[in-house]
């Protein structure tokens, strides 16, 4: 009896409230109304300001009164359960979303739904309003163009979305939800923003550092723009953290606040250098926040400049990088361990001095003769001492390819062997290949059966595995003997022409002898022209009655031939099959004309009236000209002449 009670008031209170803003007009208020008034956000400015306030005490009142009623009934309200998440995190200009879930026994008609925030100062300040009667963001607040609220409660999950999130949004959210059975409960989260910063940027030092500073010098500074929260910035010394050392090394980081909010980090590293740091690579790492995460980016590497005294020598082959193949340019540095570099470098190649102003020499276009022991040495005029080393260098070789084969030349069916070899200074590979295709591998190609296809050029090409540019090749062509392979089969032609032009082509090696013989006792004996396919021969047949060719090709090999039966044809037969056919046009013609003028073709005889009178003679006409006058003669069927002015 007392639920049922308190869902009536309930009733008549949301009915009642629901009845009072829909007399409101659309003008905001700021008049501050009890939050368990459903209207207060949407209070209207009447003309009557006193109206206003006495609507707004009528609110008060009659929501004062149910919450009495409901809590004489049934005692005091349970809490309302409220989850949420501890934070939620979004880039800077993204969309948040944070969600508020409960559980209540009510529907989502007896629930007031407020979202609020706190303010740095620790007010709170409510920035949205829903129950069963409307959804409002309240006005005047930062966030009432940013937000919307999705869910409808039903499901005991909601989710308040910002969007364009700034750095002023990072605060502490609150989802206040309130039956009238089940009580008041609430959740927070806080809202954690951020930006990604710009890529670092570094900067060494560009003078020289000595190793005889009694301070920390200078050695780079590094800086990291506009993120949020503060970048961390660390140095590392080839790989490794630096960490400050009194007297020793020396970070020195310096925080602005832009006037976007945003942080900006400089650091500055300070150290004592040593000898060991002439080929240290300095860089600094910069790590940052992300939702979720901590990233981290690196700048680039920098080395500094030492100044100290020579102790040793190194020379070496800066370029190229791995083995020296002849017909390279082969660059050799030589660098003591001292700065700065005001000494005399010399080089030496097989006792031999070959000189240099500065510590590096170029070979160019090397051979195996450049192959040897080089040495650099150094001589410093402020101490007058000399400091030496030496290196081996290696100037690998590949000769030409060498093709051996017994013959060159290969009977058809037989077997060919040729080998393909280059002397190297490396392990070699062979590969041979046929017009572009690879046939084989391996130094030894074995032809087995040969035809006249396998005829042809082959190319071996040598290379070297460990080097890549490094090949050379050779070639060898091979020809196919045995007896000749005419293409032609035998072969009935017809001919309207007085001569005929026979092709007769084939395979074969050597070039074999051709013969022509026709069936009226002609003989003819030819070379053939060789071709990229072997052999042709052309031979021109008169024809006047029905007449046989033979083609036969001969070499020590064998012999075969093709047949050729000519069967003449006589012009007579198309001229008259063509004047026939004239004929034929020229009835067509006359018929057409004929039903033109009688109207069949049209459909109506009217069409006559178009023609002048004399032409309403079932009249064909044929028109003739004379080649030297320009007067012509129309001839009727019945032959009847017509001059061109009776038309």
């Amino acid at each position: 009896m007392c639920i049922m009670f308190t869902h009536k008031s309930l009733s008549l209170s949301l009915s009642l409230t629901h009845s009072l803003s829909l007399s409101l007009s659309h003008t905001h208020t700021h008049t501050h109304i009890p939050s368990l008034s459903p209207v207060a956000p949407l209070v209207h400015s009447f003309t009557d300001t006193l109206t206003q306030r006495r609507i707004a005490m009528a609110l008060r009142d009659v929501s004062s009164l149910l919450l009495g009623l409901l809590v004489l009934c049934c005692g005091a309200w349970a809490d309302v359960q409220v989850n949420m998440e501890d934070k939620v995190e979004a880039f800077l200009g993204d969309s948040a979303q944070i969600t508020c879930m409960f559980a209540s026994d009510d529907g989502i008609g007896a629930m007031i739904m407020q979202w609020l925030y706190v303010t740095r100062s620790g007010d709170k300040q409510r920035i949205y309003y829903q129950d069963a009667t409307m959804k409002v963001v309240d006005r005047g607040t930062p966030y009432t163009d940013r937000i919307s609220v999705n869910g409808t409660g039903a499901t005991g999950e909601v989710v308040l979305t910002i969007s364009n999130v700034q750095l002023d949004d990072e605060l502490e959210f609150i989802c206040l939800i309130k039956s009238l059975t089940d009580g008041i409960g609430e959740g927070r989260t806080r809202l954690r923003v951020f930006a990604t910063p710009n890529f670092p940027t570094v900067e060494a030092v560009q003078t020289g550092i000595s190793v005889s500073e009694d301070d920390p010098s200078k050695v780079g500074t590094c800086e990291v723009k506009n993120g949020y929260p503060k970048p961390n910035i660390t140095w590392y010394r080839d790989n490794t953290p630096l960490r400050s050392r009194p007297g020793e090394v020396n970070m020195v980081s310096s925080v602005t606040t832009e006037s976007s909010g945003l942080f900006s980090v400089v650091s500055e590293l300070r150290m004592k250098v040593t000898k060991e740091d002439k080929d240290a690579l300095f860089y600094c790492e910069v790590t940052y926040f992300v939702p979720g995460a901590t990233l981290m980016t690196e700048t680039s590497r920098f080395n500094i400049t030492v100044n100290y005294p020579h102790t040793a020598l190194d020379i070496w082959v800066e370029s190229p990088k791995g083995k020296i193949k002849e017909g390279d340019r082969v660059e050799l540095q030589c660098s003591g361990d001292g700065n700065p570099a005001s000494s005399i470098f010399t080089f030496k190649h097989v006792m031999e001095e070959i000189g240099s102003d500065s510590n590096v020499y170029v070979l160019y276009n090397v051979s195996r003769r450049n192959s040897g022991v080089y040495e650099c040495t150094v001589f410093d005029p402020d101490t007058a001492e000399e400091v030496f080393q030496n290196t081996t260098v290696f100037v690998n070789y590949l000769d030409s390819a060498v093709v051996m084969t017994d013959d060159r030349k290969v009977v058809h069916g037989e077997q060919l062997t040729a080998t393909c070899n280059a002397l190297s200074s490396l392990q070699t590979e062979t590969t041979w290949f046929k017009e572009g295709e690879e046939i084989s591998k391996g130094h030894t190609l074995i032809l087995n059966d040969v035809t006249y296809d396998t005829a042809g050029t082959y190319m071996c090409v040598v290379t070297v595995p460990e080097i890549e540019s490094m090949t050379t090749s050779s070639l060898l062509h091979v020809d196919v003997e045995g007896p000749p392979e005419i293409m032609e089969q035998d072969t009935e032609l017809e001919s309207y022409d007085k001569s005929v032009q026979l092709t007769c082509h084939g395979k074969g090696y050597p070039a074999p002898q051709i013969t022509w013989t026709t069936s009226d006792g002609k003989v003819v004996t030819s070379t053939p022209t060789e071709t990229e396919e072997g052999f042709e021969s052309l031979f021109t047949v008169h024809v006047t009655s029905n007449i046989t060719a033979v083609c036969n090709a001969s070499n020590k090999y064998g012999a075969d031939f093709v047949t050729y039966n000519i069967k003449a044809k006589s012009n007579g037969v198309i001229i008259a099959v063509i004047i026939i056919c004239i004929l034929l046009l020229a009835i067509l013609g006359s018929v057409l004309y004929f039903l033109y003028k009688k109207g069949k073709i049209c459909g109506q005889s009217g069409k006559q009236d178009l023609t002048k009178e004399k032409s309403s003679k079932d009249n064909i006409v044929v028109e003739m000209k004379s080649d030297n006058t320009e007067e012509a003669i129309l001839l009727g069927v019945n032959g009847e002449k017509l001059l061109t002015s009776d038309q």
